[in-house]
Parts: structure tokens; sequence; C-alpha cells
């Protein structure tokens, strides 16, 4: 393996194992709302970050949050354990250089790549369609090199 692809791959692994610890943070931080007053949590931290609650994408944000029911957050907490744990297993596969991770990569990201096109279409942000990008390099990239090792 050539030395920059090993660089680029632990670059991916890099990239899934922070995208793992941030659903880790996101699962927690859901669960944490679960029995919790979301109402008063929520002014808490607007009036922490400065944010202003009249402005109208803040106004929907919080009436988003307030209206989740038990059933809701615990199941947003357990999606985000789930999809943190595949980043998790990406990640340190691809980190260790198995080539079962980078199968496991390209078939994972692959997947996602229609519900990122979909939330880009229903909600689009810079910040989304960045992602969109660096998913479908990392697949191109990833194809690549199973290709090339495969007929070399």
């Amino acid at each position: 393996m050539k030395s920059y692809d090993t660089a680029l791959i632990r670059l991916i692994a890099l990239f899934k194992l922070l995208k793992a610890v941030l659903l880790i943070a996101v699962g927690l931080g859901v669960l944490h709302l679960l029995h919790k007053d979301i109402a008063s949590d929520l002014a808490h931290w607007v009036r922490i970050l400065g944010l202003d609650p009249g402005e109208p994408y803040v106004d929907r944000m919080l009436q988003k949050v307030i209206a989740l029911t038990p059933d809701k957050i615990r199941g947003l907490g357990v999606g985000s354990f789930i999809y943190a744990g595949l980043f998790l297993t990406e990640g340190t596969g691809l980190w260790m250089l198995k080539r079962w991770a980078e199968w496991f990569s390209i078939i994972i990201t692959t997947s996602l790549i229609p519900i990122e096109i979909y939330e880009i279409y229903r909600h689009p942000t810079l910040l989304k369609v960045l992602v969109l990008i660096i998913n479908v390099a990392v697949v191109a990239f990833l194809l690549h090199r199973v290709r090339a090792d495969q007929r070399g």
C-alpha cells in the first residue's frame, strides 16, 4: 500500500471516528432530555448561546424539540448510538487498514447517500452538501483502492 493511500485511509478513519463521537454526544444529550422539563432546559441553552428565541429559525427548532414525546426522544437516542456504532466500526477498521473495513465503509456510506440527498432536497445547507461531497469522494477512493488491489 502506498504511503499516501495509508494517510488518506487514516484521514477517512478519523472522519468516521469524529462522526461517531458527535453521534454519541447527540445520543447522550437527547437521552438526557428524558424526564426533564425540555422547555426550561432549552430556554437556559438559548440564553447561554445568545440566540434570539424570536428568530423564525430558532423558534421553529424550539417548537420541534419541545413537541418531542418520550418515545421519539428515546428513538433519537438509540438511533444515534446505532449509527455511532457503525461509524466506530468503520473508523477502527480503517485505522487498522483492514480490507473488510474498506468494503464495510463502501457499503455503509453508499447506503446513506440517498438519505443525505433527500435531506439536502428537504432542507439544503452548506454543511449537508459538504458532507455529501466528502462521502461520495470517500466511496470513490475506496472503490478505486479495492479494484486496484484486486487487479494488482
